[in-house]
């Protein structure tokens, strides 16, 4: 599995619609709208790495009202999610 970042500045005029748009793209985990020097995060979760240029290059940067994308590919997850289930290997259910 390759997760990764994508930090989407839009345009103006999509700054209403493009949120919901970006979560309905295949490959996309979450989408969020942020505040600071980008508009919105995508997290992209695929199973091969492959794929990640076709979700990022292909569909997302497609979207109309996308101005610029910056992609970060994760390298490792850290989650609670997953030093919880660290913790409890061998814990009585």
């Amino acid at each position: 599995m390759t997760h990764a970042v994508v930090l989407i500045r839009a345009e103006r005029e999509a700054m209403g619609s493009l949120g919901s748009r970006l979560a309905d793209v295949d490959g996309v985990a979450e989408a969020y709208s942020v505040t600071g020097e980008w508009d919105f995060v995508a997290i992209v979760r695929v199973a091969e790495q492959e794929q990640l240029a076709d979700v990022v290059t292909g569909r997302l940067a497609g979207l109309p009202g996308i101005a610029r994308t910056h992609t970060m590919v994760a390298f490792e997850v850290f989650s609670q999610h997953d030093l919880e289930a660290m913790f409890a290997i061998g814990a009585e259910p």
